[in-house]
């Protein structure tokens, strides 16, 4: 767990948090998959070290940190006498993980509702004030690092460390294509109006709305990242219940 959600555990205010810069591997990890993700690598395309290593001005160590993290991304394989390749999971896949993320981020914020003490409250409501400065920039990249937080807060709120690993593991997975749905004509303010509804939930202590929002924002933000990457009408989406 993150020293973030450690603190928010222990019922550390986090204002005192200094943001954690991200490391070479995370910034190359980061653009690889902006890339896979965007087309610009496409499924089957070696990843050669050399050549990468030079673009982004790394070494080899950091690199190879950042292939690994791709692969447990399912973003890239390795094989035997290959090295590492491009893959990109299928549309019906992508859409599995998400139903998955709705059904834990909904779980996370009902139990947030519930069991936040007032000064996770308090952060959860600065983090959403500072959003709606950065929804005034327009400026997608600083937007999913502030959404991360608000998220990751909510997380937190839920107090149960098991669901906590699971979601983050399952959002770590979805990284790539939650950050494209940004990219999105309009997502941005969509996004933070459907965080103030979530917010509004929790506030108020209603563990059932507080689920229902949350899981409608995650479906949303599926539809958003397949409008953005083309993928509407590619295959029938799985009931939604």
């Amino acid at each position: 767990m993150d020293d973030r959600l450690v603190a928010k555990r222990q019922n550390k205010p986090a204002e005192g948090a200094v943001a954690r810069k991200l490391t070479r591997a995370e910034e190359v990890r980061t653009k690889l998959a902006d890339d896979i993700i965007d087309g610009k690598l496409f499924p089957g395309m070696p990843l050669d070290e050399t050549e990468i290593a030079a673009k982004y001005g790394v070494s080899r160590t950091p690199l190879r940190e950042a292939i690994r993290d791709l692969v447990a991304m399912g973003l890239v394989e390795t094989r035997a006498h290959r090295g590492a390749i491009v893959r990109r999971p299928s549309p019906d896949h992508i859409r599995q993980m998400f139903d998955v993320m709705a059904e834990l981020e909904a779980l996370c914020a009902g139990l947030s509702a519930v069991c936040m003490v007032p000064a996770e409250r308090r952060e959860l409501q600065g983090i959403h004030d500072r959003l709606a400065i950065v929804l005034r920039e327009n400026d997608p990249s600083h937007y999913h690092s502030v959404n991360e937080d608000f998220h990751g807060a909510i997380y937190a709120g839920s107090h149960n460390s098991y669901l906590i690993e699971l979601t983050l593991a399952t959002r770590r997975r979805l990284s790539p294509f939650r950050r494209a749905q940004f990219l999105s004509s309009g997502r941005l303010a969509r996004s933070y109006a459907e965080h103030d509804g979530i917010l509004r939930a929790i506030l108020q202590g209603n563990r059932d709305s507080a689920s229902v929002l949350m899981r409608a924002h995650i479906l949303t933000v599926e539809d958003s990242y397949e409008e953005y990457a083309g993928l509407k009408g590619d295959a029938p989406v799985a009931s939604r219940g």
